[in-house]
């Protein structure tokens, strides 16, 4: 098991960030779906502010190249990934077309 740990903001609006949340409450099936067919075996997103924090743990077969080939084949993971694009602000040393940033692990207990 691998585990990533990424960071993404979303635009400073409280009724944005309230929408957000509900649609993370009801995500789609295929969405998922997409998620754990890649190989994820856990995610979860912490939220404060406008900042997110999301924990991803991942089997031996997952790989960020093919997780990211299957999303832009899957027309439903990109409507998805279209309407986040409403709420999700780029972190500003974010590469172009980058949206959650890959964190770098510095503590552990």
């Amino acid at each position: 098991m691998k585990r990533y740990c990424f960071a993404l903001d979303l635009k400073n609006d409280p009724e944005l960030i309230a929408k957000y949340i509900e649609h993370h409450e009801q995500v789609w099936p295929e969405i998922v779906d997409s998620i754990r067919n890649s190989g994820i075996t856990s995610m979860e997103i912490y939220h404060v502010a406008t900042r997110l924090f999301m924990i991803m743990e991942t089997n031996e077969s997952f790989s960020f190249e093919q997780k990211a080939a299957a999303d832009a084949a899957n027309e439903t993971v990109q409507k998805w990934e279209e309407l986040m694009d409403n709420y999700q602000e780029r972190l500003p040393f974010a590469r172009p077309n980058e949206k959650w940033v890959l964190m770098n692990k510095i503590f552990e207990l």
